[in-house]
């Protein structure tokens, strides 16, 4: 997939304001699991925590559950975090070479803010990349803002679910070897987002979609001493989404 310009990012971030109510949202970050038999010669390093051999697909998806950026390969016995930390989606936001846009106003405050990633608790706290609060430190404002960010996030999951329905093959192992069954990943991830821009999206996340799916649900992740400025970054989100009063619940 061709790396997203800064014009598209800010209409992704548009979006998922209107239908996610996440401004500055350029797109939700995971990770799933897709199952192959077992590739010669490799020991355990496919074999993931839920007991079967795997490679990682890593993508990022738009408001409309359409894939941004996609990476295939991760050994099932990486962690998101660890699959993340080696991808070369990590190595353009930390060079500053992902077209992000510049920080904007969020609506209706004074509060400006970065555009971001929104991420669950396997991945890092960066200052384009947010996860939630842990539970341990919870009060209103943070669940709050847990609340919001899981409501945008849910985009990937639902993306992943959808993708595995419509191309059953990702319902089973995979019967080639590594470097094939990579190409069959890309090749669905493509026809995920054609399919999408034929027939649009469905604006709900069912269930059906979400229970089918076969990704994985790994140890929670390190937050590897987040800088201030990431710390502040999700402060002001928190603060925002308190202030404008948009309690979400899911």
């Amino acid at each position: 997939m061709p790396q997203p310009s800064e014009d598209h990012l800010k209409n992704v971030s548009l979006d998922f304001e209107e239908m996610w109510n996440f401004p500055n949202c350029i797109g939700s970050l995971d990770g799933k699991h897709c199952r192959v038999k077992r590739p010669r010669k490799s020991g355990s390093a496919y074999y993931n925590y839920k007991h079967y051999f795997s490679i990682v697909l890593q993508a990022v998806a738009d408001a409309k559950k359409r894939f941004i950026t996609i990476e295939v390969g991760g050994r099932g016995k990486q962690s998101d975090g660890g699959t993340f930390n080696a991808s070369s989606l990590n190595r353009l936001l930390e060079r500053g070479a992902f077209n992000i846009p510049e920080p904007r106003t969020l609506p209706n405050s004074n509060i400006t803010a970065p555009y971001v990633i929104v991420a669950d608790e396997a991945y890092p706290l960066k200052e384009y990349l947010m996860r939630p609060y842990p539970q341990r430190t919870l009060n209103q404002e943070r669940e709050n803002f847990n609340n919001r960010l899981s409501r945008a996030r849910k985009t990937v999951e639902c993306a992943f679910g959808i993708l595995c329905n419509k191309w059953r093959v990702l319902l089973k192992p995979i019967e080639t070897d590594v470097k094939h069954g990579r190409l069959i990943i890309k090749t669905a991830c493509l026809l995920h987002n054609i399919v999408i821009d034929i027939d649009g999206h469905d604006s709900n996340c069912n269930s059906e979609n979400r229970t089918t799916q076969t990704r994985h649900r790994r140890q929670t992740g390190r937050n590897n001493n987040p800088s201030n400025r990431a710390k502040q970054v999700r402060n002001q989100f928190t603060k925002y989404f308190w202030e404008n009063n948009r309690l979400i619940f899911t």
